[in-house]
């Protein structure tokens, strides 16, 4: 165990991130300590589902080394910055059903 090695893997999020259904938003992420080649990926964790209130893990979405690339479910797209300290996932049109937790990982 290193310490060095949780900075490297520091990542920087907002709390929060709001919009109304069918309004676009983007949701960004700072890993200012990127090393390498790493990707960076996005996941996301859907809220609990009635009637049975089932949890399950983050399900992966997408991920780049760098530039940008569609996302297919949900409609949209990541964006890696030139410098690959930050990113952004923002999502085109998203419902009800796309309200979760997103987390970015690199």
């Amino acid at each position: 165990f290193s310490a060095v090695a949780v900075a490297r893997a520091q990542v920087q999020q907002e709390p929060l991130a709001e919009t109304t259904e069918g309004t676009n938003i983007s949701i960004n992420c700072s890993h200012p300590n990127i090393q390498g080649s790493g990707n960076v990926q996005w996941y996301r964790q859907l809220s609990d589902r009635a009637p049975y209130h089932i949890v399950t893990g983050p399900a992966f979405l997408v991920s780049t080394l760098k530039g940008s690339k569609d996302v297919q479910t949900p409609p949209g797209r990541l964006s890696v910055s030139a410098d690959r300290r930050s990113s952004a996932l923002w999502l085109a049109r998203p419902r009800r059903g796309d309200a979760a937790v997103y987390y970015c990982a690199v």
